[in-house]
């Protein structure tokens, strides 16, 4: 009996730690390592749309490359401190342009190259703004939404450094899928139920000792000296 409760001792004590370290590591690093927001705007229409939530990756505004879709915050240009979302179409050193062509044929092009855009909503790529021909400096990105007819993007403010935004601007990554966010809650969740094991085989190993101590019968009286 007292080696069992020693063992169970033992176990509790591995699977109770192991448990702590999953969980509190698996929160640690998402919350370090990840975000999440809700859409607020049509402005990423047909992809994304008002209320929707997605969760962004924490990267350095450098690491995105174009077709990426961020976050960012631009209070200076939108006048609140909040989350917007668009896309990179191009980064330092890129020429963009639009457009090419006219009507549902017109295309933006970067560095010469018409964009295949499958994602903009309606196929219109040029949305009714202004044309721009814009040499993005090194540091910046230009970005727009998907919904181009719709969208508060870089060719809202193309007066201010033709529209480019710093890449310290920038917030996140969004990721596509939940694989990443599910991964992350199955190992909390896993590290809580380890926690709670623990905890049970602890009490398990308290109960098996005090039935160990209890089974021990009191020495005869001749053995017991005055």
């Amino acid at each position: 009996m007292r080696g069992k409760g020693r063992g169970l001792g033992i176990a509790a004590v591995v699977v109770g730690l192991l448990g702590v370290v999953l969980g509190l590591g698996g929160a640690g690093f998402a919350r370090y390592q990840y975000g999440g927001s809700v859409v607020s705007s049509e402005s990423m229409k047909p992809r994304y749309g008002p209320g929707d939530r997605v969760v962004y990756e924490r990267v350095d505004g450098s690491e995105v490359r174009r077709g990426d879709i961020v976050v960012f915050t631009a209070p200076d240009r939108y006048g609140f401190d909040d989350l917007v979302m668009e896309r990179v179409i191009a980064v330092g050193g890129d020429r963009v342009t639009c457009c090419t062509r006219t009507g549902a044929d017109a295309r933006v092009t970067v560095n010469g190259r018409p964009l295949q855009e499958p994602y903009v909503k309606g196929g219109d790529a040029f949305g009714g703004f202004v044309e721009y021909d814009v040499r993005v400096p090194e540091g910046r990105v230009f970005l727009l939404g998907d919904y181009r007819a719709n969208a508060r993007d870089s060719r809202a403010f193309l007066s201010d450094h033709g529209g480019t935004l710093p890449v310290s601007a920038v917030r996140g990554r969004v990721i596509d899928g939940y694989t990443v966010p599910v991964v992350l809650g199955t190992s909390m969740i896993l590290g809580l139920v380890l926690a709670l094991t623990g905890a049970g085989l602890g009490i398990a190993a308290f109960v098996v000792r005090r039935q160990a101590r209890a089974a021990v019968p009191p020495p005869p009286p001749w053995a017991v000296r005055s």
